[in-house]
């Protein structure tokens, strides 16, 4: 009987010993959170930065694209 209640104990200890205290998991929560708003303010830089840029490259890609249509328009419709 001895050897029964020591082994319950031991294991009723390792099954409340295992796994991350309340603690570890509310540091490993605000660590992700960290993460997860770094991540969120570099990609709202980037794409801040991307809209920036966007308007001038539109607008260049625009103005060679239009030309080079009526460009080959004028070819085919003069052969």
């Amino acid at each position: 009987m001895k050897k029964v209640f020591a082994i319950c104990l031991l294991a009723g200890g390792l099954f409340v010993a295992c796994g991350p205290s309340a603690e570890d998991k509310a540091k490993a929560e605000a660590a992700a959170q960290a993460q997860a708003d770094s991540m969120m303010k570099a990609m709202e830089a980037e794409e801040a930065a991307a809209a920036a840029a966007a308007p001038a490259d539109s607008t260049a890609s625009h103005d060679a694209a239009g030309h080079e249509a009526g460009h080959d328009a004028g070819h085919k419709a003069g052969h």
